[in-house]
């Protein structure tokens, strides 16, 4: 029977392999805001440089520069054995391939919206999928018996290629935060660009700093949302829109709703526009998306302010 993606996750572990690191935060010069906010019932964490610190601040498929691609390829394509099926060229591995992920990346990336104004939001799984099929026209085999079937097994090889190509870990105070929420019981979700694996490296990452709540009691079922689901990503209108109707089915009204997260045009405007109230954290550069403009503008200006993790519990009035 086939491992699962955290069962696989949790085997590399025993291997000593060196993975990206995320650099030291450089802090921001600015004044919390964190008065109790009244009636909130739920909060929503954005993942990728809120609660996940990442390369780069947040989620990414083609970094700029290149580099941190053209190493990840490297990894993936030694690690999966698949070198002796590629269509080679003169170079490194990484050559023979990069186009090819660029090239699926953008296809991908042109889908149609249902909606004007929404932004797709390549899945990962599907882009190794459709490099892996390639593969089997040379001859390519895996261990069915330990990575599953096709998709089982893309979605493994994507969980290994992004882990290289952006370093993560989870942000001082994170899990801290989310034990506080979860003892005054406030139910939690998470609404962020992401992929199938995001929850995985999530967790994984959170259990650095200590023993996790009860998933099934800390996350509320109607309230994990990720990019790749629906695909299309934040800002899409879309995106807000069905998670304040999933939410108001759940019992949830706007108005109750609290999301959280470092980015305010691509995040907490759209979400202050579908009537949730929202909170911007500036704990460091790096990630950090505030437009003085959008500060300054009552309408898509956050309810408030957080330089830190550990100012959650003071917005229910827990000091």
């Amino acid at each position: 029977m086939a491992v699962s993606l955290t069962e696989y996750a949790n085997s590399l572990d025993d291997r000593n392999l060196i993975w990206p690191q995320v650099a030291p935060p450089v802090t921001v010069r600015a004044t919390p805001s964190i008065q109790p906010l009244n009636d909130i019932r739920i909060v929503l964490w954005d993942v990728y440089g809120t609660l996940l610190r990442t390369t780069g601040g947040r989620f990414c498929l083609i970094p700029d520069p290149q580099t941190a691609l053209e190493i990840a390829l490297e990894k993936t394509i030694n690690e999966f054995n698949m070198w002796n099926s590629m269509y080679r060229k003169p170079g490194p591995p990484w050559q023979s391939m990069i186009n090819q992920y660029t090239e699926y990346h953008k296809r991908l990336s042109m889908a149609a919206t249902k909606r004007n104004g929404d932004l797709i939001d390549p899945d990962l799984v599907d882009l190794w999928e459709g490099i892996i099929a390639r593969l089997f026209s040379k001859e390519y085999s895996y261990d069915e018996g330990f990575y599953g079937d096709l998709r089982q097994f893309s979605e493994k090889v994507a969980y290994f290629f992004h882990s290289n190509l952006q370093g993560v870990e989870a942000r001082s105070g994170a899990l801290q935060a989310m034990h506080d929420l979860y003892a005054i019981e406030i139910a939690q979700g998470l609404l962020a660009d992401g992929q199938s694996f995001t929850f995985t490296q999530l967790l994984r990452a959170l259990s650095l700093q200590g023993t996790l709540p009860p998933l099934a009691a800390m996350f509320h079922p109607d309230a994990v949302l990720f990019s790749h689901e629906l695909g299309i990503r934040k800002p899409s209108r879309s995106l807000f829109e069905l998670t304040r109707e999933r939410l108001k089915v759940a019992g949830f009204q706007p108005e109750e709703v609290l999301h959280i997260s470092c980015r305010l045009a691509t995040d907490l405007v759209p979400a202050k526009a579908a009537g949730m109230k929202t909170a911007l954290l500036a704990a460091e550069k790096t990630g950090l998306e505030a437009q003085n403009e959008l500060l300054k503008d009552s309408a898509t200006r956050p309810d408030r302010l957080l330089t830190d993790l550990n100012q959650v519990a003071t917005l229910f009035g827990i000091m």
